[in-house]
C-alpha cells in the first residue's frame, strides 16, 4: 500500500531536476490556466503538456496507474458543471435544479480539460520527487524555515506507517474475531485506535527530534546540498511557457474569459 507514495524513477534527467523546479513549474502552468476558464487555452496546454510527458521516462503503466485519479475526477466536475453550470443559450434538458444547455455544456468541456491540464503534469512531475529532496529544496533554494520543513517531512515519511498501521489493525481485529459485522462500528473504532497510536508515535517523535536539537534556534547545516542550476531554470521556463502559449491561442480564438470579469 505504501507504494503509492514512493518517488518513480523515470529518466535520469527528470529525475534529477530540483523539487522546488517542479514546483515552480505546475505553479506557473496552474496559475496561467486558473485566469480564464475556456476550452481552447486548456485544450492547448494539454496538448503541448502531452508532448512533455514522452520525456518523462515513466512507463505507460506506471503513468495510467498513478494519474488514474486525475482522469476519474474530471468527468465527474464537467458532469456537475453541465448539471447545475451557469445555464446560457438552448436548453438540452431541465428536471428540477438540474439545466443543461448550450453554456454549460460549453463551461463542462473547459473546466473538464483544465482539471487534466493542471492535474496530469502535477502528479506527472512530483512522482519523480523523493521528500527528503523536496525538504531540502524548500530550505535551501526557497529559505524557508528549517523546523517547518523538519515538520512537515517527518509528518509526510509517517504516511506510509500509518497505512500500514490500518492494515495491522484490521488484521489483528480479525484475527481476535473483533469487528467481523457493522462496517460502520468497525471503521470508527478503528480509526480511533489509529488516532491514538498516531499521537503516541507523534510525541515520541517530536522528543526524539528535540533531543538531535532540530530545534535549536541556530543556522542548521545540511547533509546534502540543493543545486538549482540550469536545466531546473529550462523546466520552469518550460511552465510558464506552455502557460503563456494557452492564454496567446485562447485571445486569438477570442475565447478568452477572465474569470474575474
Amino acid at each position: 500500500m505504501t507504494d503509492i507514495l514512493l518517488p518513480v524513477r523515470g529518466t535520469q534527467a527528470i529525475y534529477g531536476i530540483n523539487p522546488v523546479a517542479k514546483l515552480g513549474a505546475a505553479f506557473l502552468l496552474g496559475g496561467c490556466l486558473i485566469l480564464s476558464i475556456d476550452w481552447v487555452s486548456a485544450a492547448v496546454a494539454l496538448l503541448l503538456e502531452c508532448a512533455l510527458f514522452l520525456f518523462a521516462g515513466l512507463s505507460a503503466r506506471t503513468f495510467w496507474l498513478r494519474t488514474l485519479p486525475v482522469w476519474l475526477a474530471a468527468p465527474l466536475t464537467a458532469a456537475t458543471i453541465a448539471l447545475y453550470g451557469q445555464t446560457s443559450g438552448q436548453i438540452y434538458f431541465e428536471f428540477l435544479f438540474a439545466r443543461i444547455s448550450e453554456g454549460s455544456l460549453e463551461l463542462a468541456l473547459a473546466t473538464l480539460l483544465r482539471v487534466l491540464a493542471i492535474g496530469l503534469p502535477s502528479v506527472v512531475l512530483f512522482l519523480t520527487v523523493d521528500p527528503t529532496d523536496l525538504a531540502d529544496g524548500l530550505a535551501q533554494v526557497l529559505h524557508l524555515p528549517a523546523r517547518f520543513v523538519l515538520g512537515a517531512l517527518a509528518a509526510l515519511r509517517l504516511v506510509g506507517l500509518f497505512l500500514d498501521d490500518w492494515r495491522s489493525l484490521e488484521l489483528a481485529r480479525r484475527a481476535r474475531g473483533v469487528g467481523d459485522t457493522g462496517r460502520i462500528r468497525r471503521t470508527a473504532g478503528q480509526a480511533f485506535a489509529l488516532l491514538v497510536l498516531s499521537i503516541r508515535r507523534g510525541s515520541k517523535l517530536a522528543t526524539a527530534m528535540e533531543a538531535r536539537a532540530f530545534g535549536a534556534p541556530i543556522q542548521r547545516t545540511w547533509a546534502r546540498e540543493s543545486v538549482f542550476g540550469a536545466r531546473d531554470w529550462v523546466l520552469v521556463a518550460l511552465g510558464g511557457a506552455i502557460g503563456a502559449t494557452a492564454i496567446v491561442c485562447a485571445v486569438l480564438a477570442g475565447s478568452w474569459n477572465f474569470i474575474a470579469a
